[in-house]
């Protein structure tokens, strides 16, 4: 773990100005006490003691065919957080979409509450994500740059939108900010500031504009500021792929997260299997595990993926996760996420899925720690 450099103020938003890099005074402004998971240079902690999370993105949890479109198979929630290790970390989907009910076209927070219920039930900690960049299990739509610049506090009508994204979030921090379970709040679930040039907004065709960097920055520093005057004691943390994407590539990663707003960054890993460290210098893993330690602020491994079924076994699948743990937390990462829980995996194709008896399960509770110690397993 990073030695502290920068400890945790006691302050709704107090802004200290720590360094200048690339340009860009970097500051950092910490979440007013009291809420059960903090964050440091030193990574997290929860309930005061030292935290090194694992656990699962489970996005599907909030699915209620009975009330709304869904998003993958339903989940039996009680078996879920049950089956965690203590003290484990789950993110989900918190999107707009499932808070509509399908029937009526009004919102029905029933399926999110019981995701909030049962985690709290079973002390379980969450991370949710309230919109995906892609616009899957939402409206089908990217968001590109302009979404980012203005298009987040305007609604746009469609069966399954009721609000602005700048309401729904709104709303959804009203809601859950009280929740014990509660361990941060994910604005937009992967985002990047691409310029989309036709109507699909194709991957081969987007554009990145000059401006994409600051165009993310303000809209974590407006954005972020709305969460926290309306929840001042949660984290937020940025989503980020982290491998070079429209907005964060090289050095606009660090620029984009010395925003006050942002507590915790993130890295998604997924290829060059069991490397603990993949990438290049620019935009590598490496690289962005020493951008968060020069902003004091730690870095998740918010997803970590490889396929396995029918093109690889679970267990060298599971060899090789661990082997990427076990080097990024000796490397200072702050936490891993496992793509992705499903309840019905598919064994005969290639995929991520992780079952209810994948043996990733052990891995998560081989590397998660809460408490004094600082090795995996150290409870």
């Amino acid at each position: 773990m990073r030695k502290s450099r920068i400890t945790t103020l006691a302050a709704v938003i107090a802004t200290v100005a720590v360094t200048v890099l690339g340009g860009a005074t970097v500051s950092t402004a910490a979440p007013a006490p009291g809420a059960r998971v903090t964050a440091s240079s030193d990574g997290f902690a929860l309930d005061g003691q030292p935290w090194w999370p694992t656990g699962f993105n489970a996005y599907q949890l909030a699915t209620n065919w009975s009330v709304n479109w869904g998003c993958g198979a339903m989940v039996d929630l009680d078996s879920y957080f049950s089956a965690l290790p203590p003290h484990s970390l789950t993110r989900f989907n918190l999107f707009q979409t499932l808070a509509i009910n399908r029937f009526t076209g009004q919102l029905d927070f029933g399926p999110m509450d019981a995701v909030f219920a049962v985690a709290e039930a079973h002390d379980q900690m969450l991370v949710p994500v309230l919109a995906p960049q892609d616009g899957a299990c939402e409206d089908g739509v990217f968001k590109g740059r302009q979404w980012y610049a203005d298009g987040w506090t305007t609604m746009t009508p469609g069966p399954r939108t009721l609000m602005s994204f700048q309401d729904w979030m709104r709303t959804a921090v009203d809601r859950f900010k009280g929740s014990p379970s509660l361990a941060a709040w994910e604005l937009v679930g992967e985002p990047e500031t691409s310029t989309c040039t036709d109507a699909e907004c194709s991957w081969w065709t987007r554009t990145c504009e000059p401006d994409a960097a600051q165009v993310l920055r303000d809209f974590f520093d407006t954005a972020g500021a709305d969460v926290r005057a309306r929840d001042p004691r949660t984290l937020i943390t940025a989503g980020f792929t982290g491998g070079g994407q429209c907005g964060t590539q090289g050095d606009e990663y660090q620029f984009v997260s010395a925003s006050t707003y942002v507590d915790v960054v993130q890295y998604h890993d997924y290829g060059a299997d069991g490397v603990p460290l993949p990438g290049d210098q620019w935009n590598g893993l490496a690289r962005r595990l020493e951008q968060a330690a020069a902003l004091g602020k730690p870095l998740l491994m918010g997803e970590i993926g490889e396929l396995a079924g029918s093109c690889a076994t679970l267990a060298d699948r599971a060899t090789h996760i661990g082997t990427k743990i076990q080097g990024q937390r000796d490397a200072g990462a702050a936490g891993a996420l496992l793509w992705a829980f499903v309840p019905d995996p598919r064994p005969t194709d290639c995929t991520y899925d992780i079952g209810p008896t994948d043996p990733l399960w052990d891995v998560v509770e081989q590397f998660g720690s809460w408490g004094p110690g600082t090795t995996p397993g150290d409870t």
